[in-house]
């Protein structure tokens, strides 16, 4: 997260062809992201369902009718028609991300397709300004590896978390071609390593993602 798109840039390009082609990255810190819609075409662009498994990434959250899912790094909001579905009316999804112009695509994506159960907001790059205990489910995908001082947010993570609660991250392996280049992506095993380090028990899930690993945490 070292420029304004932050949480924005969630890793993804899944623009057509054989293969998927390299996400652009925040750190390379050049990038526009006041045109959301535009942005769109890459974020939720079809072909990416084929890597990144919605379904079964959504089913690893455990999410039950009901619950506060918080959305780290929402970016156009590609998951939150799988999240509200999953807490139901009841329910609340938070999509959080830093980037005003995601911001406001989210809540108008939100409007235009019924998903009353979400909710859009803009954040700080190194606090996720959750109140304490508030939120069941926090998950973080393609994101987790763009954040400053992990171990640092992962304490306010882990303060967010009602009893029970969870963190899920999910972002690239280290022989993944997608995402940020080699030299900046973190193992699964480093992440849960800093969850740890936040005061979260983590543990590596067992998953079907071709390019990226789960890892899951508890208060």
């Amino acid at each position: 997260m070292r420029t304004r798109a932050g949480l924005a840039l969630i890793a993804v390009a899944a623009c057509g062809g054989a293969a998927p082609a390299p996400a652009p990255q925040a750190h390379h810190a050049h990038h526009d992201f006041h045109d959301a819609a535009e942005w769109a075409k890459r974020f939720d662009d079809p072909s990416r369902d084929a890597w990144q498994k919605p379904d079964e990434v959504v089913a690893l959250l455990q999410l039950r009718p009901g619950m506060t899912v918080a959305d780290l790094g929402a970016g156009t909001g590609y998951f939150e028609p799988y999240l509200s579905r999953a807490v139901g009316e009841r329910g609340h999804v938070l999509g959080l991300d830093v980037e005003p112009s995601m911001v406001a695509y989210l809540r108008d994506r939100a409007a235009r397709e019924g998903l009353a159960n979400v909710e859009s907001r803009q954040v700080a790059p190194d606090d996720p300004g959750l109140a304490a205990g508030s939120v069941d489910r926090i998950v973080i995908v393609d994101t987790w590896h763009h954040l400053p001082d992990r171990p640092a947010y992962a304490r306010k993570l882990a303060a967010a978390l009602a009893p029970g609660g969870t963190v899920t991250i999910v972002d690239f392996t280290l022989e993944s071609k997608m995402g940020p280049p080699p030299a900046e992506k973190i193992s699964a095993e480093r992440a849960a390593e800093e969850l740890r380090a936040g005061g979260l028990r983590a543990e590596i899930v067992p998953e079907s993602l071709p390019e990226q690993y789960v890892v899951r945490a508890l208060r």
